[in-house]
């Protein structure tokens, strides 16, 4: 496979991993409920395959995704990953009816180590973000110290079982206490246009030097809606959804976007997003959303 220079231009990791801006998110490729096999297989490892084709190389997984289902679809695809920086996370897992189970003591984050090394196919990981909060709605931060799991990482990363190191669904002091440890290189929560509370953490991390990943970018499992939105849409002849999405490149410069779809045509909508120049007026008009 050969990768094509992808708009939106690239971003240098603190660990020193050249990404793309514009990722790809696997959750999707499971099935319902990101739980168990996808309908079509074939369909999920095409996804894959076409977007390294569109440039991307940057893939953000998770074992539990499935669980294990998606992490052996990315290997089918595209290992032995040339090229290719595979982020995945830890600190959850699924029981048998699909619910998703915090399991962070050290002992539960080395088997799952373990198991995206395994379904993975490789000897290192990348990154490991460890998966923190969760609250009410599942995706919010937790108060409350990270060092115990944040610590069981950085062992195993001195073992060589890992390469890079983040933190996920997290807030600003759990961000510095888990650098107090080790390096951070990427810092992965919920964050788009409508919901923005993260905002003074971008900024920080970006005059770090540190990535900033957010997860539903398009809204997750409730779709963005907003009239302004669609308007701005409306008038750059854009999808309501390449425009949140090339907001948020043009956010911060450390910002690296990861939206996730089981369908190529959604990917290529996607990637088109990072060419999307969005005027100064635009922007004042999305920005008040929040």
């Amino acid at each position: 496979m050969t990768a094509n220079t992808l708009a939106g231009g690239t971003f240098t990791l603190a660990g020193g991993l050249t990404v793309g801006r514009m990722g790809y998110g696997a959750m999707q490729l499971a099935g319902p409920g990101v739980f168990g096999p996808p309908a079509d297989r074939d369909a999920a490892v095409a996804v894959l395959r076409e977007a390294v084709e569109l440039g991307v190389n940057h893939i953000d997984t998770a074992d539990f995704y499935g669980p294990h289902v998606t992490n052996q679809i990315i290997r089918e695809a595209l290992h032995p990953y040339d090229g290719i920086v595979v982020v995945t996370k830890v600190g959850a897992v699924r029981d048998d009816q699909g619910a998703w189970v915090h399991q962070r003591s050290p002992e539960q984050l080395r088997a799952q180590v373990h198991d995206n090394l395994r379904n993975l196919g490789v000897d290192a990981l990348d990154v490991v973000n460890l998966r923190v909060g969760g609250g009410d709605d599942g995706h919010s931060a937790v108060p409350g110290s990270i060092a115990e799991p944040f610590t069981a990482l950085v062992e195993m990363q001195q073992e060589g079982l890992i390469k890079h190191l983040g933190i996920s669904t997290v807030n600003a002091e759990q961000v510095a206490e888990a650098q107090s440890i080790a390096p951070v290189v990427c810092v992965q929560n919920a964050y788009n246009v409508a919901h923005r509370e993260d905002d003074k953490l971008v900024e920080s991390l970006a005059a770090q030097g540190i990535a900033y990943v957010p997860y539903f970018p398009l809204g997750g499992f409730s779709p963005l809606q907003s009239e302004v939105l669609n308007s701005v849409a409306a008038r750059l002849g854009a999808t309501p959804m390449a425009v949140a999405l090339a907001w948020l490149l043009q956010r911060s410069p450390n910002i690296l976007l990861i939206p996730g779809t089981s369908s190529v045509a959604h990917l290529r909508e996607n990637v088109a997003a990072a060419s999307l120049d969005l005027p100064a007026d635009a922007i004042a008009e999305l920005d008040a959303i929040a």
